[in-house]
């Protein structure tokens, strides 16, 4: 787990997108400039859980979101979890 959370928020949407990592960009919306589709969002979803050991409500990640987006879930995701703990 190396890397900020940018960093691999956007290894994890290069991977599961099969895009170039230069069109991953922050205002990059997943649906509209990246291709994302309904079920690419859901594969999308398992990796970043994987990736993050969090879980992400199927409904918290949207086509319409920008990559700075999915990395402030994340972010907010993560924080959760470690006060939990």
């Amino acid at each position: 787990m190396e890397g900020t959370t940018e960093d691999r928020v956007k290894k994890v949407i290069t991977e599961h997108l099969a895009v170039q990592p230069e069109q991953v960009t922050p205002d990059a919306r997943l649906e509209e400039d990246l291709s994302c589709d309904c079920l690419d969002l859901v594969d999308l979803v398992m990796g970043l859980e994987e990736e993050f050991r969090c879980e992400i409500d199927d409904s918290e990640l949207k086509p319409d979101m920008t990559v700075q987006d999915a990395v402030n879930l994340i972010e907010q995701k993560t924080k959760k979890t470690a006060q939990a703990a």
